[in-house]
This record gives C-alpha cells, structure tokens and sequence, in this order.
C-alpha cells in the first residue's frame, strides 16, 4: 500500500536513470538517459549520455537546473556510486567527496532511498518509463548526441503542456508558480569533468581510461593534464587547452587530430606516405586534394607545400577550403599563398579594386624613362 503524497513549490526534486535504444549516426546503441522530475510541478528534464559515470551524473544535474531556472531546497535519490561511498546505518550515507562539492556549490540537500525501496521515489521512477514510451519511441534517428539531447529537451518542452490527472493546472502552468521560489542559479556552472595527470608519449599522444589521444606537436609538453567530460576530452597545459576530442568510450584505440601532426610533417614530409593520422584523414577528404597533391608531387618540395595548404584547416571551414582547392587548380595557383588568395576571393565575394588615384601626386604619374641596359655589357668585357 502507497500514501498519496503532496509536495511544496521548490522543496523536492527526483533523480533517476534509465536506458533507450537510439539510432546514431546509422548506428543503433543503447544509451543511459539521466532524468530529473521537480516534485510540485511534474516538470521534467531528461538527457542521454554514453555510460552512467560520474561526470554525466554532475552533468545531468547542472543541465537540469538552467532547464528548471534554479535549485530545489532538497533531491532524493537511490543509493548509486556517483554520489554514495558507503552506506551507514539507517539513512546516513558517506557520500562521494566530488557529490559533497556538487551540492556545496549549488547548496542543495539530499536524501537517498532504503536500500531495494525504489518506490520512495515513485514520481521519477514513473517519468523513467513514461519518458520511454512517449519520447523514445520509434526509435529516434540523429546523428549525435547533442542532436539527440537536443531532441530530448525539446519534448520535455513541449511536456509543460500537458495537465496531469488531479491536477487543476498543466504542467508549466504549475512551473511557472514554482520556478521564482527555486534557489538562483550561481554565477558559474559547476565543472563536471574528472582530472589526471598525464605524461605525453613520444607519438605526442596522452593516455587515458585505455585510449590515447593526441596533442599538437608544435605545442607538445611533457607534463599534461586530462580533463574528461562526459561527450568530450580536454588536454591541458596548466590553464591552456591544447586539444579537444570527442570521448572515446572504447578500448586500445588512438584517437587523431591530424592537424596535430601537420607541423612536424611539415619537417618531415618522406613521412607522408606512412603518416598514420594522415591516411585516416586521406581516406575520406575530399577528391579534389587527390588532384592538387598528384599535381604538386610532381615539384620539387611539393609534398612539404601540400602540407602547408592542408594547414588552412586550423584557420579555415574544411568545405571553404575544398572550393578554394578546386579554384586554384582552374587558375594554376598551386602553392599555399595561391589558395588563400582563392580563399579570400570566396570569404568577400564581388570585391572589386578600384584604380589608383594619382591626381594629389602628379609626379607619380609621370612616365619613366628606361635605362640603357648595353651598358651593363661592359661588364663582361675581359680585364674590366
């Protein structure tokens, strides 16, 4: 037997976790979806992420509270890792020191279910199967996560319409009572991310969770930090990020920026041919760079030239640089000044120069008279 419970504006929140099958990027995968369910109004938040560790806990929760316009006093939750070290004796919990700053920075309260009595937080648990059946299906299409979170927030959206059962008032209409007595938001989003020490290999890549990553060679230090978000992985050098990579939730695999390397190709180019990040990367460019670079092997130090136009990428879109290309060709530019002069021409379409205006310098205009360069023969007269 359940009681009937009844909650104030802004006093209670639900978490909770649950799976879905999507369809990404041609892909279908099982994702963990976080949601959060304020307690007076219904309002909803929900959110998918690749696994259910700690950082996309900390980010559910940080994402869930600028869905809802601030903090609710007090969140109920089971008694998962991310938040609970060990449980003590009737409620009390050791919590995670990481969860301890979370709730330190957004100043919330939190209490954690008996052990097996998921019931204690039914409201979540029913938004769990609900946000399945009624978001989730069919199965979505996307072709990311942020395309798919993007989706996810857009239903629950929509969800503000919706009037429960019982209920005098939609669901946002409720929010809309609950939201000004929420806890403001502070000024700075809280970091969800975990961070480690790294040392660069000689491949000028860092390891972390049994995948390698790499970091501009040109910028390479020994000693670097790895701070890993739930979507994505930063490489720092003290306060400077270095590189940025979508995480890899993989095994034993190298994950390439093959602009990273270009610099030391640059110095190297009888590498080209074996380059492991550039035949990835050569695998799918455009077939346009097939042409230039048949083109310019032809010329002495025409592999390092290549290489110096692939270097556009790091200042330039990759589809303006592949029109720049083509244009190039047709002018017979093929060098790294001929394609960004294309690539201007592209950025301010119609740019016309217009002529010199000599009219305050009239000696400027004047015609020159050319020296008579027999003279010069002098010079190779013998004994002279």
């Amino acid at each position: 037997m359940y009681l009937p419970l009844e909650f104030d504006p802004a006093t209670d929140a639900q978490v909770d976790w649950g799976e879905a099958v999507v369809e990404i990027a041609g892909a279908r995968v099982t994702v963990q979806v976080f949601y959060m369910r304020l307690c007076y109004s219904r309002k909803l938040f929900m959110m998918a992420f690749p696994a259910q560790n700690q950082e996309a806990f900390f980010a559910g929760h940080v994402r869930a509270f600028h869905h809802f316009g601030g903090v609710p006093d007090r969140i109920t939750y089971d008694n998962l890792k991310a938040a609970v070290q060990k449980i003590l004796e009737g409620r009390t919990r050791r919590e995670q020191r990481a969860f301890i700053a979370l709730r330190s920075h957004y100043l919330f309260e939190s209490h954690f279910c008996t052990p097996g009595q998921g019931n204690q937080k039914g409201g979540v648990e029913h938004a769990v199967g609900f946000g399945r059946r009624n978001f989730l299906v069919p199965i979505p299409q996307v072709a990311s996560f942020a395309a798919l979170n993007a989706l996810l927030l857009a239903r629950c959206q929509e969800d503000d319409s919706r009037q429960v059962d019982g209920q005098a008032v939609t669901i946002g209409e409720a929010w809309a009572l609950e939201q000004p007595l929420l806890r403001a938001l502070p000024g700075k989003d809280y970091a969800c991310c975990v961070s480690k020490p790294v040392v660069l290999t000689p491949y000028s890549q860092v390891e972390f969770a049994g995948n390698r990553y790499s970091v501009p060679t040109d910028k390479a230090e020994v000693h670097l930090t790895v701070k890993a978000y739930p979507l994505h992985v930063d490489i720092l050098y003290g306060e400077a990020v270095l590189a940025s990579h979508p995480r890899c939730y993989g095994k034993d695999q190298d994950i390439y920026d093959p602009l990273h390397y270009l610099p030391l190709l640059e110095q190297r180019p009888g590498a080209f041919q074996h380059a492991k990040p550039l035949r990835r990367w050569r695998a799918s460019w455009p077939p346009v760079y097939e042409r230039l670079l048949a083109e310019l092997q032809a010329e002495e130090d025409g592999l390092r030239e290549f290489v110096r136009i692939l270097k556009l990428h790091q200042e330039y879109p990759a589809q303006l640089i592949e029109q720049a290309v083509s244009q190039a060709l047709t002018y017979g530019c093929l060098h790294q000044d001929g394609v960004k002069l294309c690539l201007r021409q592209l950025m301010v379409p119609g740019l016309t120069v217009s002529a010199l205006d000599l009219s305050e310098h009239p000696q400027l205009g004047l015609a020159i008279e050319l020296p008579d360069l027999r003279r010069y023969d002098q010079l190779l007269v013998t004994g002279r």
